[in-house]
């Protein structure tokens, strides 16, 4: 070690908070480095650098001669770096891979997807609101029966694969559900909820982005909104005012 901080570059979505639960959890020092993707610091040339895709989060670790992008890849790293949360076994090690791509491939674009659907005016696109609506509760679905069988996602012992589950199934009461309705789920929510190091990332993350956050999403105008969800004027208007805090 080289007494070099790693530095973490996000904002308090569920892909930035899976990876602080994660440094919290090893104690790995770090450092958080706010991103205003409301006013367009993500398409910087600064930051394209560090990620071309243009999203958070990246990390940028001492130990590591690049920057890493992508939530699910930073997991691995500092799982493999550490020693940690990543079982050696095979079989369980392969089953933790497993819930992990399936947040990644499904729960994180489709609940994500839900809550853009979510944004157009009642009444139009029913289909497009429908279907992801249906494909969240499906997947809410089936993490209540995997849980209800498991104590843990990748069965008997916590891993990354809960790290990175558990931000997204925050939305949860967002998508208009029931907690009641996923018994297990919101039990195994409470489970990682109340370790030591996943409150000290929440409290981490509300320190260092949730001022930050507000201020930049006030400042945000219609067209800076619309160039952080990618809609053009062939598409039709968004509703932003549940994100501006107006609902």
């Amino acid at each position: 070690m080289n007494g070099i901080n790693a530095t973490l570059y996000g904002v308090d979505s569920p892909n930035v908070v899976k990876v602080v639960i994660m440094l919290e959890e090893i104690a790995k020092p770090y450092d958080l480095r706010f991103v205003s993707v409301f006013k367009g610091e993500q398409f910087t040339p600064e930051f394209l650098a560090l990620n071309p895709l243009g999203k958070v989060p990246v990390l940028v670790d001492p130990e590591l001669d690049r920057p890493l992008a992508e939530s699910g890849a930073i997991l691995l790293w500092l799982a493999e770096q550490s020693g940690r949360f990543l079982p050696r076994a095979s079989g369980a090690r392969a089953e933790v891979y497993q819930w992990l791509m399936f947040q990644m491939a499904n729960v994180g674009p489709m609940f994500g997807q839900c809550s853009h659907f979510r944004m157009l005016p009642k009444g139009s696109q029913p289909y497009a609101a429908g279907r992801y609506q249906a494909q969240a509760e499906a997947l809410y679905r089936i993490l209540d029966d995997r849980l209800a069988a498991n104590e843990w996602l990748a069965g008997g012992v916590y891993t990354i694969s809960d790290m990175a589950t558990k931000p997204w199934t925050d939305y949860l009461e967002r998508h208009g559900l029931e907690p009641l309705d996923y018994p297990a789920l919101t039990a195994w929510r409470q489970r990682v909820s109340t370790r030591p190091a996943v409150m000290r990332a929440k409290q981490r993350v509300f320190k260092a982005f949730d001022e930050h956050s507000r201020r930049s999403r006030e400042a945000a105008s219609a067209a800076d909104l619309d160039r952080l969800f990618g809609r053009t004027a062939a598409m039709p208007e968004l509703d932003y005012s549940s994100i501006m805090g107006k609902k």
